[in-house]
């Protein structure tokens, strides 16, 4: 089986990233970036709204619909609506990106060692396995891009099957402008392109200009094509939210320039490593490749530089430096595979010794700070902490062990593993601290039938409400300053917040009797983690006589 998996290096990839993800993806909580597209493949799913999509019976052109409609397939090939059927193709991307790092990294450094590195590191990077889950659209625009960024390499490099290179390429950006529009263009593509005529210079760029713009055709007549189509059939309504996107860029969550000069944080447990990689003049002379180097080095930072420029910042949208960062971080590892054990200098020892000591450390101490600050709430969940200490207790001792003894790769074999171990066994422990207010909707539907009576939302309902609900819930909207109740003369309407003119409104028409307080936050009052957007009030509405 071993010998299976090391001549098979993709296979190992995508167990890797199956195992470390599927057996607790329903876990998390459904964040909001995750309900909108929920929303939308089940609204694709109930009321055929494949290509005019919407969100609550709403027109939503925020976003195109590709990662809706891979949710969507997902559930119809399985026959269910789970969340682990919606986020599935999120993981599937997770494992397409690993692929296609190892498959990037082999065409481009010719080794298979430093090429798994590669990709065990964008793997295990905390933001690639982050966004996942907190904006599924994300990973998959990139991850599509990715696959075009390495036809696109191949296209640069080959002389022979140009026109099948061009069509891979260019069918992969237009995947890539389907998921999230030209985001990936700009963060991953433009910056790529920039690295290489610095690394590479475009050789022969007079001959292969045709395939070059025949290329970029494909993609734009792709990607455009689902643009075009909402074009032609609500024109005043994609105008109006395209507007409104285009505002909020200049407008909304405005950072300044220096917002993502911490980014090498964002591959979490590789941190250190990543930092140390980007310190060129130390070891642009201690690689294999200096040329791969050099050009992964400006990747990444051409990538945060174009990103700084964006006056909207978000951690998220960092996402895209992690490619590069991740084969950027791959020349270090590969630097200490070769060297560590015969290393001197105590200033190249001690950065390795702290990063991966630290891991260790929290390995061993984890049962102990877990029950001593959570026994009480993990007295119900002893045979998960119990599991969860041993394995990680285990994996840390090791890599302590092999750390004194200077096994380098042993040492980042068993982070690797650490990384996927916490997935695997710690997530589970999050059931411990469940709010115990918690209250879904899930089953409001059926006792609103039996009640007889239609349901409204009222004011701001967070997506993550109408995705639990599990239906269009029609919004009550003002016009001119006043609410437009429907004509019905006993109704139900879900509230998030009402203040006393909204009550004020209301009694003027109606008799209120509130039914029921529902509360979708997984964490209680006491924690940072509890929202207050995601409570809600259902009341019943009489109209007065």
């Amino acid at each position: 089986m071993l010998k299976l998996l090391k001549n098979h290096p993709v296979i190992t990839i995508c167990l890797f990233v199956a195992i470390m993800l599927l057996p607790n993806l329903e876990v998390l909580q459904v964040s909001i970036m995750e309900a909108r597209n929920f929303i939308t493949a089940r609204e694709m799913l109930n009321y055929n709204h494949w290509f005019l999509t919407t969100m609550n019976g709403v027109a939503r052109y925020q976003k195109p619909p590709l990662p809706s409609w891979l949710s969507a397939f997902s559930a119809l090939l399985l026959v269910k609506k789970s969340v682990f059927v919606m986020r599935l193709p999120a993981v599937l991307m997770v494992m397409l990106a690993s692929t296609f790092m190892y498959y990037f990294s082999k065409t481009i450094l010719k080794g298979k060692t430093q090429s798994m590195i590669n990709a065990l590191v964008l793997t295990t990077s905390f933001y690639v396995i982050g966004i996942t889950f907190e904006a599924p659209s994300d990973i998959i625009t990139h991850a599509f891009m990715f696959v075009a960024i390495y036809h696109l390499y191949k296209l640069f490099e080959s002389e022979t099957k140009l026109w099948l290179i061009v069509l891979k390429a260019g069918f992969f950006i237009g995947l890539s402008i389907l998921a999230k529009g030209p985001i990936s263009i700009y963060a991953l593509l433009l910056p790529f392109l920039i690295a290489y005529g610095f690394s590479f210079k475009y050789k022969t760029l007079k001959q292969k200009l045709p395939y070059i713009l025949s290329t970029i055709s494909i993609g734009l007549v792709i990607g455009g094509s689902w643009y075009l189509y909402v074009k032609l059939q609500d024109s005043n309504v994609l105008n109006a939210t395209v507007a409104k996107e285009t505002s909020s860029w200049n407008n909304y969550n405005v950072r300044p320039f220096y917002y993502y000069w911490s980014f090498f944080t964002q591959s979490g447990i590789w941190t250190i490593p990543a930092f140390i990689s980007l310190l060129y003049p130390y070891l642009k002379k201690r690689v294999i490749n200096y040329k791969v180097y050099k050009f992964s080095f400006i990747w990444t930072i051409i990538a945060v530089v174009l990103l700084s420029v964006i006056p909207m910042k978000k951690s998220r949208y960092l996402v895209p430096v992690l490619i590069p960062l991740a084969l950027n971080t791959g020349f270090y590892i590969e630097y200490l595979f070769r060297k560590f054990k015969i290393l001197k200098d105590k200033r190249e020892i001690f950065p390795v010794y702290f990063n991966f000591g630290l891991i260790g450390l929290l390995g061993v101490a984890f049962p102990i700070v877990m029950f001593a600050f959570f026994k009480v709430e993990l007295q119900n969940h002893l045979l998960n902490f119990v599991t969860a200490s041993m394995v990680l207790f285990v994996i840390g001792v090791l890599i302590l062990l092999q750390l004194k003894f200077k096994n380098i790769k042993n040492v980042f074999l068993l982070t690797v593993v650490f990384f996927a171990s916490i997935f695997m066994f710690v997530l589970p422990l999050s059931k411990a601290f469940k709010n115990e207010e918690f209250k879904s909707l899930s089953t409001l539907k059926i006792e609103n039938k039996k009640r007889g009576i239609n349901i409204y939302a009222f004011n701001y309902i967070a997506p993550e409400t109408i995705w639990d609900y599990g239906a269009v819930m029609p919004q009550i909207n003002q016009i001119e300053n006043r609410y437009v109740f429907p004509p019905d003369n006993t109704f139900g309407i879900v509230v998030n917040t009402m203040s006393s003119e909204n009550k004020t409104e209301i009694l003027s028409k109606y008799n209120i009797i509130e039914i029921a307080n529902y509360d979708l936050n997984y964490f209680g009052s006491t924690s940072n983690q509890n929202n207050p957007r995601l409570k809600s009030v259902l009341y019943i509405l009489e109209r007065k006589d």
